[in-house]
């Protein structure tokens, strides 16, 4: 799950981390007020998406008076903000951070999450703050330095002051940046985080350490323990068909190519994915129905791929060890059965009650092209769309 970064820093403020003074505000006069309350002489109004790039999109500007914050809110909210992460259709503005200025003198990078290769979270942290980080890691690898954290000892001081040394810091601004990096470090291991990022991380003239910007996403199975964080989810930030999808514990992520994937099991849906793009297709999404499925799942995951107006053909792949074949056959004849489908549909079923499948399918009445293999299944499906 995401959340916006007005909410991260919320969360950042509990475990003592620094954050610029700031509210957020729904309105051009809610933001006229926050400024007001903020008090100072400069602030910045900055835009309110789940995405990277606002800056670059013209979501964050700085404001030299209180006119101009309400000014730039009027202008920002129900702007179509286009970044490099939401694609070009853009996102619609609906809230503000309104935050004080701050008197940078340098900026940096800290970045924590899991490094699946060794089951263990890593602290990245990188002297060029403000530039996109995956930019760095391809052009200046040796530009971003790394701890492991063991897990049952978590960050360590020792770890946090090499880092800090590492971004060349002395005095009192290497005390702060050790203090941030623990509270950092905490903030995201006590939400059960999958990412936390900070980027920029801004030493300001004062010595003072500050999270310029925040960005945290949260592990969707640890949500139960926190029923204060999963009040955040913003719905209006999502795909529609994500969340329909999310209604019957179905993990779907909607993509931009034309092939419906239905598959269960998470390794076995990339495959898929793979082995049509190979044969010269664009997947349209990522869904596993699970290793379990009842018919009544197969039938929702059907549907929700019939919802994407982009889909031009439809490939299920379900090998059947724990769910039967022929429940997975008769969920999607169940679902084509209520729905007027006008697109191909390719089946390939394996496994438990295979055959049986099979016959259930042929004697359905519908129009399934049924596939021998994963290969003849992704030639089948893209065949068609040339037809």
């Amino acid at each position: 799950m995401k959340i916006h970064e007005y909410q991260a820093k919320e969360i950042l403020r509990k475990f003592n981390v620094a954050i610029p003074k700031g509210k957020v505000a729904f309105s051009a006069d809610e933001a006229l007020h926050a400024a007001e309350e903020i008090g100072g002489e400069l602030w910045v109004v900055k835009a309110q998406i789940h995405a990277g790039g606002r800056g670059k999109g013209g979501g964050v500007k700085v404001a030299g008076s209180l006119e101009e914050v309400k000014s730039l809110a009027a202008q920002m909210l129900g702007m179509t903000l286009v970044t490099h992460q939401t694609g070009p259709e853009g996102r619609v503005v609906k809230r503000l951070l309104i935050e004080q200025g701050v008197n940078i003198e340098k900026e940096f990078y800290v970045g924590i999450t899991l490094d699946r290769a060794i089951s263990k979270n890593v602290v990245m942290v990188s002297t060029q703050g403000g530039v996109e980080i995956e930019k760095i890691a391809a052009e200046s690898p040796e530009k971003i330095i790394k701890e492991t954290i063991e897990p049952e000892l978590g960050l360590q001081p020792f770890q946090a002051k090499k880092l800090a040394f590492a971004l060349g810091l002395n005095g009192i601004q290497h005390k702060n940046a050790v203090k941030f990096l623990m509270g950092l470090y905490n903030a995201y291991s006590e939400s059960d985080c999958s990412l936390a990022e900070i980027n920029p991380l801004v030493i300001t003239k004062e010595g003072n350490v500050i999270a310029l910007d925040a960005k945290m996403n949260f592990d969707d199975n640890a949500l139960f323990r926190h029923p204060d964080i999963e009040r955040y989810r913003d719905l209006y930030e999502e795909d529609p068909l994500e969340i329909e999808a999310s209604k019957y514990n179905l993990n779907y992520i909607k993509l931009d190519g034309n092939v419906g994937c239905m598959v269960n099991g998470a390794g076995l849906a990339m495959a898929t994915m793979d082995i049509i793009k190979l044969a010269g297709g664009e997947p349209a999404n990522f869904l596993d129905v699970g290793g379990g499925a009842s018919k009544e799942t197969v039938a929702n995951g059907f549907k929700i791929i019939l919802s994407d107006p982009n889909v031009k053909a439809i490939l299920i792949n379900i090998f059947g060890g724990i769910v039967r074949c022929d429940r997975v056959a008769q969920g999607v004849i169940d679902a084509t059965s209520k729905i007027k489908v006008n697109i191909p549909v390719v089946v390939r079923l394996e496994g438990t009650n295979a055959e049986e499948a099979g016959v259930l399918l042929k004697g359905s009445g519908l129009n399934f092209q049924v596939a021998s293999s994963l290969k003849d299944a992704a030639v089948k499906v893209t065949a068609v769309l040339r037809t």
